[in-house]
């Protein structure tokens, strides 16, 4: 190196460094090394991996968003008790399809003398040969509207088909005190086919006679002895009836089915009835039977002027 070249090194060196000429640094060609490959390819795919990425978290949060913000999946509903009542000792499950007891509990009121009353229900009485001699203007004076009459009763061990002994005079007395009147047969029929005899023989012994309220079949069980209708099954019942009532219906009058509790909730398929009047016989001071019902027997040990004795009591819806 020459004296010029290194006084002019040392100048160099000497100078602040922000004063040095700031000379670029050889090419890699000019210092005789290769140069490493471009870079541009690399940073493209990073850079459509990113995207890619970017689009597959939007898509999951938005996806994430919509089923939150979708209404919950209904939960399946769940199943319902089945509606029941009791009966004494026994849950009983309503019968499909048979109307319900549609009066207002809170709206029968019941008087010193024992009578109960419902809003628009006329107040009547049944009797029979037990009650004997009747003095029908004085049962009408004591604010009686009608009256349902045994006509008859068939024999619980034979069979006979009697003919109650006061009937023509009960039925009589009822119409020329003015009030409207029933009758009632007292039934032991085995066989739809005897349910049927009996209807014949009401009819017979009517012989046109008009009436303005039922014909009602009374078929009651027999305690305390040896009935031919001993073991009569419900659905027998049931269908003895029927019969009876649509033999009544055929000749133009109206027919019902009287009933307690009992045979209204183990015995009688109700449902089968339903074309027919109903009449029931609950002794309380309001009904609770579940079902529809026409007319209600709620006492047998009632007081009716011009009657001596008990005598049966009786609304009509």
């Amino acid at each position: 190196m020459s004296d010029g070249l290194r006084d002019l090194e040392l100048e160099e060196r000497s100078a602040p460094p922000d004063l040095r000429e700031r000379r670029p640094l050889p090419d890699a060609r000019e210092r005789g090394r290769s140069a490493p490959p471009p870079r541009s390819g690399l940073t493209v795919l990073a850079l459509v991996l990113s995207v890619m990425a970017l689009i597959v978290a939007g898509t999951a949060l938005a996806l994430v968003l919509r089923l939150s913000q979708a209404e919950p999946a209904e939960e399946p509903p769940e199943e319902e008790e089945p509606v029941t009542f009791r009966f004494g000792d026994k849950v009983l499950t309503p019968l499909e399809g048979m109307p319900l007891n549609p009066y207002d509990k809170d709206a029968f009121t019941v008087d010193g003398d024992g009578r109960v009353t419902y809003p628009g229900a006329k107040v009547g009485i049944d009797v029979s040969t037990h009650q004997k001699d009747i003095d029908w203007e004085a049962v009408k004076a004591d604010g009686i509207d009608f009256a349902m009459i045994r006509l008859g009763h068939r024999g619980y061990t034979e069979g006979g088909l009697f003919m109650d002994q006061t009937f023509e005079q009960n039925l009589r007395g009822a119409l020329d005190a003015g009030l409207e009147v029933g009758v009632y047969f007292f039934s032991q029929a085995v066989t739809p086919k005897e349910a049927q005899q009996e209807a014949d023989y009401v009819l017979s012994v009517l012989d046109g006679q008009p009436l303005a309220f039922p014909i009602a079949f009374d078929w009651e069980p027999i305690p305390n002895a040896e009935a031919r209708t001993d073991g009569l099954d419900g659905e027998t019942m049931t269908r003895c009836a029927a019969a009876f009532c649509a033999r009544v219906a055929d000749a133009g009058y109206r027919p019902a089915v009287y009933f307690n509790q009992t045979q209204g909730y183990l015995h009688y398929d109700l449902r089968d009835l339903t074309d027919y009047d109903l009449w029931l016989a609950e002794y309380h001071a309001a009904p609770d039977f579940y079902y529809h019902f026409d007319m209600w027997q709620y006492s047998h040990t009632g007081h009716v002027e011009g009657i001596a004795g008990d005598v049966d009591l009786d609304l009509a819806f």
